[in-house]
């Protein structure tokens, strides 16, 4: 099919890309946008075209055209979730929490903090239950903080959608960690957009549990959180179970999973999942993304002397 054939058949005449292709269908030829290597149907996550497609145009394939990853230091090769319509009195960039009720958040293993013990900030690719990505997380914070604080470090944490935008801040102060202590017990404040707080979680002080409560901007009490006693397990996975304030109904769960003697002995690198209601409120949702992060660096952030000691 030559162009001049394609432009007769271009439904959305004068939109059209060099060379006179439409936008939605470039050929494999075409170069298109940094990170687009081709033909879509060729890439992961991309249904397969028809039979007689040629790939030079538009005939029976109404699949738009997008780049598989268009978010700078991201994997590659892992599709994103389709951004839905934003429902009224939604924060910009939480559409995607309408529609799921499942949070997989994976940690990114850092080569150099692998081999050589010396702290990097953390980075993490937050999937939907289809494994597409729905954001990207990623710590900031210097040098002498990381490896002077340890997991105790105060962060900022900010989670980029697809178009590299900040749609969520965590910040996490700085705050003596210790059980037989409880005057400076551990917070998160959730913002989204960044400057705008949704949410807050806040450690409630137990001699033995680790409990935390998750308020709304205004700092209500609207659920709370509470872990096992012993926050760590062999081959199996460790359980934070989300309740309401009279701890009657567990309304979901936050659970670190198990990844694998290796990685559990001699990296930080942790996995996680996040379970709650479809309606939920979708800024509770985003709190709950927040408590997920905190509970990580508390209790399952280690330091080279622990991941040598195999405390895990």
């Amino acid at each position: 099919m030559d162009k001049q054939n394609v432009q007769m058949n271009d439904p959305h005449p004068g939109t059209q890309l060099p060379g006179g292709y439409p936008p939605e269908y470039p050929p494999a030829a075409f170069p298109g946008p940094p990170g687009y290597t081709g033909y879509p149907g060729t890439q992961a996550g991309y249904p397969v075209p028809p039979a007689g497609y040629s790939g030079a145009g538009p005939v029976g394939f109404p699949v738009p055209y997008q780049p598989v990853t268009s978010q700078p230091g991201a994997p590659a090769g892992v599709p994103w979730m389709p951004a839905p319509s934003p429902p009224l009195n939604c924060p910009p960039g939480l559409e995607y929490l309408t529609q799921i009720d499942q949070l997989l958040i994976h940690q990114q293993i850092e080569l150099l903090e692998a081999l050589t013990g010396f702290e990097t900030c953390n980075k993490y690719e937050i999937k939907n239950s289809l494994g597409q990505r729905i954001y990207f997380a990623a710590e900031d914070t210097d040098c002498c903080t990381r490896n002077c604080c340890g997991p105790s470090r105060p962060f900022t944490m900010r989670i980029l959608d697809n178009m590299g935008r900040e749609v969520i801040t965590l910040e996490r102060p700085l705050r003596c960690t210790s059980c037989c202590f409880p005057c400076c017990l551990q917070e998160i404040e959730i913002q989204a957009p960044p400057g705008v707080p949704v949410g807050y979680v806040t450690q409630t002080w137990h001699p033995c549990l680790p409990k935390f409560t998750l308020q709304n901007e205004r700092r209500e009490d609207v659920l709370r959180l509470t872990g096992p006693c012993i926050v760590c397990s062999c081959c199996a996975d460790v359980d934070f179970e989300i309740k309401s304030l009279d701890d009657k109904y567990v309304v979901g769960k936050i659970s670190k999973q198990w990844t694998g003697l290796v990685r559990e002995l001699f990296t930080d690198v942790d996995n996680f999942g996040i379970q709650f209601p479809l309606d939920l409120d979708v800024k509770m949702k985003a709190v709950m993304l927040g408590a997920c992060f905190l509970i990580d660096f508390m209790f399952f952030e280690m330091t080279r002397s622990e991941q040598r000691a195999g405390v895990w």
